[in-house]
């Protein structure tokens, strides 16, 4: 949800569908992060995944992740925290993976 200044009510800029697992849906969103376009990074810690929500976009994309739960190089167990670098690199805590990952979005 996302509330601009005066406002009276909030917008939903991601999700808003119900739990679950569909490209308009997020399901326990935990961490987020918005970049200098608005664009909206979440990871979700049930569907193992982080998912990218342009400004104004009705679905997002998972951009890593999304393959089950696991210790693959493109699975997690329970994503808690995205991070950006200079150079455009997602970095992503695993919790029970103990572990951070990176990944270049190119």
């Amino acid at each position: 949800m996302k509330w601009t200044k005066y406002a009276t009510e909030s917008i939903v800029i991601a999700g808003g569908q119900g739990g679950g697992s569909s490209l308009t849906q997020l399901y326990h969103p935990g961490i987020l992060f918005v970049d200098n376009l608005r664009t909206v990074y979440v990871a979700g810690s049930k569907n193992q995944r982080v998912m990218r929500w342009p400004q104004g976009a009705t679905q997002g994309s998972v951009i890593v992740g999304g393959n089950g739960e696991g210790a693959e190089a493109d699975q997690f167990s329970t994503p808690i925290g995205v991070s950006f670098d200079q150079y455009g690199n997602l970095y992503v805590a695993d919790e029970w993976n103990h572990r951070v990952q990176r990944f270049s979005l190119e």
